[in-house]
């Protein structure tokens, strides 16, 4: 493949920014850096950087790798390999930050970065009203942390995973699809980070998620419906990808969900059929509902509602964009705020196996940890780095400092943030049994969120509805309305551990400059008392 320079790769609505970045040939991909030639270039970074008057300095080496392969029907759109290479210097020079970046992977290049650096927080102290307080990060040594992948994804053959994706087109349009497109993304962060604490990790992190859409026809009416996968993004290899998943979920209606192995053929032939399926639903009935929300719908309204808005920039106001700061503010969190019911309990956490976060050590060197954020219904805490967690009186960082590329700088990013599974014995079937007038939701859909992540608006993939404890048919045009702690309050029933798994998101977009991470919630099954559904079908007169 010819290479070139580029800023971004587009493709199925997605944008991967790739600043400094090239194209790069397919074996590319799994070659890896030397651990000893990246420590002699944050070496020289950091003795610069100490130098030119830093009291802290911590450099980043980065390689950054992605794949994406694009397909539609019997046609590969696109097959991308991109490589993102480079060095982040961040120093504190008279209280103050400053940061800079170079592609020039020499010791001249990166003792220059440190010097700009350096320059940039000794003019940024001069506007400084209150100097940096880093909360201590005990230093670490030499140490390393991978992904605890069985196959390298970037390894295996271009040819495999084109065959995957056309043949899970095929079996969608043999299941009654018109239309079929699939897509596999794939990411390594080989990411060195050295740091005057005296620190060095070396960690090698991998992801992947197989997406896809299809479409059913009513070629009378022109009417059409679709259905996306109901798979998740995991932190894995490529064994992700298994014909015969182990960690698979039937619902008491026959739908079929996945966990931490996925058959992507098997979905993608009930997605055909779901959303022809799905052409002859009756609409919804607006009013009250409760509501039966399986975990491939119920991460969305964690990240949104609570993921985001216990983000402590947002708390403070610090950071505004993409849907605001946040509602749940530290007096609320000291005054003892019921963010839901005594059944609901969120907690954060970097070290879940297969999820989108795990990580050892976060971009400033803090390792990996779990934590409470709401405990019995009541908001305890928030997701913090090392230069805001004195705000709030903590005395170390959560480790939830993230950047998307060694050319970014590091800013506090959201860890998984999951809700627990219920502590008494209860499946599915028991809690669909129990719902006198209700409906049970699938999937991700559209949604809409308020700048204080208060209020908002969520839709679906699949909708049932319920009647005195039997799933009776499928419904379309359902989104139900909520406020925050009102909803996650009438959290009535949340299935055992038997029914917990991951959802995520793949490209979080946060910041400004924008941003991307991934991350992952989990969730059982969860029932919600007298929730506002409305019908979003609209008529085109």
């Amino acid at each position: 493949m010819r290479r070139r320079d580029f800023l971004g790769v587009v493709g199925g609505g997605v944008v991967l920014p790739m600043a400094f970045g090239r194209l790069i040939a397919a074996e590319e991909l799994v070659t890896t850096m030397d651990v000893a030639a990246k420590k002699r270039l944050a070496d020289a970074a950091l003795n610069i950087a100490k130098g030119a008057g830093a009291s802290y300095c911590d450099v980043r080496v980065g390689r950054y790798l992605r794949q994406s392969v694009l397909t539609r029907e019997k046609t590969v759109q696109n097959v991308v390999n991109a490589e993102s290479l480079g060095v982040g210097v961040r120093v504190i020079v008279d209280g103050a930050w400053g940061f800079a970046a170079t592609n020039d992977m020499t010791p001249d290049g990166v003792a220059a970065a440190a010097r700009s650096a350096a320059a940039i927080a000794r003019a940024n102290a001069r506007q400084q009203t209150e100097p940096v307080r880093l909360a201590p990060a005990p230093a670490q040594g030499e140490v390393t942390w991978a992904t605890p992948i069985r196959t390298n994804a970037m390894a295996v053959p271009i040819k495999e995973k084109v065959d995957l994706l056309l043949s899970v087109n095929a079996a969608a349009q043999a299941a009654g699809a018109d239309f079929a497109q699939s897509t596999l993304f794939l990411v390594n962060e080989q990411k060195y980070f050295a740091s005057t604490d005296g620190t060095y990790v070396d960690q090698d992190v991998h992801r992947i998620w197989a997406p896809f859409t299809v479409t059913a026809i009513d070629r009378q009416s022109g009417k059409f419906r679709t259905r996306d996968g109901l798979s998740s993004p995991m932190g894995m290899g490529y064994e992700f990808l298994d014909s015969k998943p182990q960690d698979k979920f039937t619902a008491p209606n026959g739908v079929i969900t996945y966990g931490a192995s996925y058959d992507m053929i098997e979905d993608a032939v009930a997605a055909a059929k779901q959303a022809r399926e799905k052409l002859a639903a009756p609409s919804v009935q607006a009013g009250k509902y409760d509501l039966v929300l399986d975990p491939t719908h119920t991460f969305l309204t964690i990240h949104e509602s609570v993921g985001h808005p216990l983000e402590l920039d947002r708390v403070l106001g610090y950071e505004a964009n993409y849907a605001g700061t946040s509602f749940a503010t530290i007096d609320k969190r000291d005054a003892g705020l019921m963010y839901g019911s005594k059944l609901v309990n969120f907690v954060a956490d970097r070290t879940e196996p297969n999820s989108l976060g795990a990580i050892g050590w976060d971009d400033e060197g803090v390792r990996a940890k779990r934590w409470d954020l709401v405990k019995d219904g009541k908001l305890v805490d928030y997701q913090t780095i090392r230069d805001q967690a004195h705000i709030v009186g903590k005395n170390e960082s959560d480790g939830c400092s993230y950047a998307a590329s060694w050319s970014d700088v590091q800013f506090q990013r959201m860890p998984n943030v999951s809700l627990m599974p219920g502590t008494a014995p209860l499946s599915v079937a028991d809690m669909v049994s129990q719902v006198e007038n209700g409906v049970y939701m699938f999937g991700r859909g559209s949604y809409s969120i308020d700048q204080q992540r208060y209020n908002a608006q969520f839709g679906g993939q699949l909708f049932y509805e319920i009647k005195n404890g039997k799933i009776t048919r499928m419904l379309e045009d359902v989104a139900y309305q909520m406020r925050t702690p009102e909803f996650w309050g009438a959290c009535s029933a949340i299935c055992d551990k038997r029914d917990w798994r991951m959802g995520g998101s793949f490209f979080d977009g946060k910041g400004q400059p924008s941003q991307v991470s991934a991350v992952s919630h989990g969730s059982a099954t969860a029932r919600f008392d007298g929730v506002n559904v409305i019908n979003t079908a609209r008529s085109l007169g």
